[in-house]
């Protein structure tokens, strides 16, 4: 995974770039909107705490104390870190939904929608392809 860039810039690559540092999984949803096939992700079941990271360059995104098993196949959340991720509408598909992706790099994480538990009432629904896992210290 890349290296958090810890300034307020945005993270700019070429295409090629991208492709290179993400490889083909992770570049074809992170970089072009790809879905991974539900049920399939490898952070789905983690349960363990910690923080869930942008998988393209590193940006923590979303807290483990948000996540929530909704069922519908890929990790969801209740609420972003801060202003990590930037929502933009999206009509592909013959549908409108809510994109969510990386504020940092532009990175697209999923979707979010109105259907989740309290306290938000929102259900950020994010593929484990596009993400990375940084546990909690055990000291902290």
């Amino acid at each position: 995974m890349a290296s958090v860039d810890q300034s307020d810039s945005k993270i700019e690559r070429s295409e090629a770039e991208w492709r290179e540092l993400l490889g083909e999984e992770r570049y074809r949803v992170l970089r072009k909107s790809g879905t991974e096939a539900p049920f399939s992700g490898e952070l789905l079941d983690n349960k363990a705490a910690g923080d869930y990271v942008c998988g393209a360059c590193g940006e923590p995104v979303f807290k483990s104390n948000t996540k929530f098993e909704s069922g519908s196949g890929w990790p969801s959340f209740t609420a972003p870190v801060g202003k990590a991720v930037e929502e933009i509408t999206d009509r592909s598909h013959g549908m409108t939904r809510t994109e969510v992706r990386c504020a940092k790099c532009e990175g697209h994480l999923g979707h979010v929608f109105p259907d989740g538990p309290g306290p938000t009432g929102l259900r950020y629904c994010i593929n484990s392809a596009s993400l990375g896992f940084e546990p909690k210290d055990s000291k902290e």
